[in-house]
């Protein structure tokens, strides 16, 4: 499926709204997000999704800024995720229901966010920097699929969903679905960095 030409991200950087100084061995940082929220009057349904999405990733992208290559790795949590694992779990998350779901295109791995435990995993050749440009490129790839298309378009066969008779779901539900998990995740990372250095985000 052909969409249209991918909209150039917005590249101003702002302070999150409510941000606030965190200290840790003297040292002082801002959570900042280079996007703001949605325009207060965007009302296109398709539009405003997306735009969250947008929003959402560079959240992501801001909660672990300014954290070391240890802090990035290691988990401060019982249920033993790492910062940099939820991201690589953000980055397939969106591939799984956007490509493999919603168009029913092949991928090579659609659970290579999980390693042999069936837990989140990464390499030790997989960087911060490698990982967010993989996300981003997800979202861009999420905007030339979806801008225009009608939510109440069914996701194809073939792909994710076996065409066995079984109700597909709608592009409106898996966008919606895919920015709550963007949200979520977004908590847990703020509830991480708080613990980590004591900056905080909204």
């Amino acid at each position: 499926m052909a969409g249209p030409p991918v909209r150039a991200l917005r590249s101003c950087r702002e302070v999150v709204p409510g941000a606030e100084l965190g200290r840790r061995d003297g040292r002082l940082g801002t959570m900042t997000s280079s996007l703001s929220e949605p325009d207060q009057q965007l009302s296109d349904s398709n539009a405003l999704l997306l735009d969250y999405l947008d929003y959402y990733r560079s959240v992501v992208g801001a909660r672990l800024e300014g954290l070391s290559e240890a802090e990035l790795r290691v988990s401060g949590l019982p249920s033993g995720w790492s910062p940099l694992e939820l991201l690589k779990h953000l980055v397939y998350m969106e591939q799984r229901w956007l490509r493999w779901g919603f168009l029913g295109e092949p991928v090579p791995a659609p659970w290579g966010d999980r390693g042999p435990e069936d837990r989140w995993h990464v390499g030790p050749e997989e960087t911060l920097a490698d990982l967010l440009t993989a996300l981003h490129a997800g979202g861009a790839y999420t905007r030339t699929v979806a801008s225009g298309v009608p939510l109440s378009t069914v996701a194809a066969a073939g792909g994710r969903f076996p065409d066995d008779g079984t109700p597909r779901p709608t592009l409106g539900w898996i966008l919606f679905h895919v920015l709550q998990e963007y949200a979520r995740h977004a908590g847990h990372l703020d509830i991480v960095r708080e613990l980590t250095d004591g900056v905080t985000g909204e």
